[in-house]
């Protein structure tokens, strides 16, 4: 029997919680510390998944499959591919980030907090290797839980609306998702005989174009929600202005990836014919996502609000690029999605920093930090670069495949893309300008700190990967390249196919 390296993954942080829940309460920093180096021990374990990865297959990997509910056609069903494999450990790697970022932070029912949050990544980590379809489901409830006590609980003052509409945003989609879940299993279960809960058994499934219609949109929506995409935007920027820093970093760096990640693991290739013709309507609220976002961060007086809209922009980009259904929209979106993570984790992080010190997130009342702050203010500055996609940056590589992938699709698309470069560099060098620059008019300014040491060691990592993944972005580029090139065959393969009418079935 091989070594079950996912299940370890996914149940690690479990027991990680459960250790932290019996730990004294009057010792918060001993549960601080315990965390700290079981997300360490986590990512430490992830690393195989990157360095023995077969980059010559496009089939699974660390595959595992033990039947669960049989008579129901249930199995407790694992796997990675080039994409599921850098998203995890995009997961683990920012969980260790967001450990160290709540040390000072998190004063209040501290082993809970760790605890909600170790469950989290339990979550994350679950749903992005689950194969089979109630597997996915149950790790994407499970995420809901802890995401919504860490705004509930640990958030600013407006936090149980917040939590509240976050939880009923994602819940409706997600009650719609388990009933598009149900009927493709009953479908495939007439069609082949066999009821199975099994994704790529239900990819084999011949579905009439009208119901694969109804199908597709139910899952879309449900993974609109989650991105978000515009329209249905709403609940983001509230709860990342009332989430707690580590909690918005998670929020923004993985759980938004659950949603393009759903249409690229899900909704796309198993109603492909459907998305191909729903390709237009998502582009275009796509580039809508882009530019209203854009045009929202320009209005905004709040930082993290600011940065909550420009994930509308950015994750517009993602979705546009996986719409283009070529390699290079492909591949850029994929990239795109890890680039988002480190990025606006990285702005997240900086605004949590000076919010600490400052207890406030207003623009106006900054204004020459770095005069005060001359480590945060380069530290700042290379991940508002690194945000605006400057070449040799992370967000350069992403940005500049997905324009290519959509110029390619549709020239149209591409031009009104690009005019969301133009309006980024605005709305991230105006408030870095705002912030950092001018006279400083706050007294409480010029008694700010500078960075400690466990603040570099934060901004360190996280600008490390923005030059390393925009300088060499090969290995990462080397492990999805299979798995794309077989994933676009495939998709195309099946939209072409001719479409099967319900009276014909």
């Amino acid at each position: 029997m091989t070594y079950p390296l996912l299940s370890v993954l996914i149940f690690l942080p479990l027991a990680g919680a459960i250790v932290v829940m019996l730990l004294p309460r009057n010792n918060p920093a001993l549960a601080k510390g315990l965390t700290l180096v079981w997300t360490i021990i986590e990512f430490a374990l992830s690393l195989p998944l990157f360095f023995s990865f077969d980059e010559t297959t496009a089939g699974m990997q660390f595959t595992e499959n033990v039947s669960w509910f049989p008579e129901l056609g249930i199995s407790y069903n694992l796997g990675i591919d080039g994409f599921s494999m850098l998203l995890v450990m995009l997961t683990t790697f920012l969980t260790v980030i967001c450990v160290l970022s709540s040390w000072d932070a998190i004063k209040d029912k501290v082993k809970e907090y760790y605890f909600a949050f170790l469950i989290l990544e339990t979550a994350l980590v679950g749903a992005l290797c689950a194969l089979d379809l109630v597997l996915f489901y149950i790790f994407w409830e499970l995420m809901l839980v802890p995401m919504y006590l860490l705004i509930g609980v640990w958030g600013g003052p407006r936090r149980i609306y917040a939590a509240v509409k976050f939880f009923l945003y994602t819940m409706a989609g997600s009650v719609l998702m388990l009933l598009a879940i149900m009927a493709l299993y009953f479908h495939y279960g007439a069609e082949s005989g066999s009821y199975t809960f099994n994704l790529f058994e239900l990819y084999k499934a011949n579905i009439p174009l009208a119901k694969q219609y109804w199908l597709f949109a139910a899952f879309a929506l449900s993974f609109a929600i989650k991105v978000p995409m515009f329209p249905f935007h709403t609940w983001l920027p509230d709860a990342h202005t009332e989430a707690p820093t580590a909690g918005s970093v998670i929020l923004a760096g993985v759980m938004l990836k659950m949603g393009t990640y759903g249409f690229l693991r899900f909704a796309i290739p198993l109603f492909p014919q459907a998305a191909f013709a729903a390709a237009p309507i998502l582009s275009t609220l796509a580039l809508i996502g882009i530019v209203y976002g854009a045009i929202m961060c320009i209005m905004q007086s709040d930082l993290k609000r600011l940065i909550a809209y420009s994930s509308v922009s950015h994750l517009g980009y993602v979705m546009l690029g996986l719409f283009a259904f070529n390699m290079q929209g492909l591949e850029g979106g994929m990239y795109q999605m890890l680039n988002h993570g480190i990025s606006t984790g990285g702005l997240f992080l900086a605004v949590g920093m000076i919010y600490e010190r400052r207890h406030t997130r207003m623009i106006a009342e900054f204004g020459g930090l770095a005069k005060t702050m001359p480590i945060f203010a380069v530290s700042f500055l290379i991940i508002t670069l690194s945000s605006i996609a400057l070449p040799g940056t992370n967000g350069f590589v992403g940005e500049f495949l997905i324009l290519l992938g959509t110029f390619r699709s549709n020239v149209s698309f591409g031009v009104i893309a690009t005019t969301g470069v133009v309006l980024s560099a605005v709305y991230m060098l105006w408030m870095f300008q705002r912030v950092m620059y001018g006279e400083i008019k706050k007294e409480e300014n010029r008694k700010l700190k500078d960075v400690n040491k466990r603040e570099i060691t934060i901004l360190v990592l996280i600008i490390f990967f923005i030059f390393f993944m925009g300088i060499y972005s090969q290995p990462f580029f080397k492990k999805m390249d299979v798995s794309a090139t077989n994933y676009l065959q495939y998709i195309h393969a099946k939209a072409a196919a001719p479409a099967i009418s319900v009276k014909a079935q």
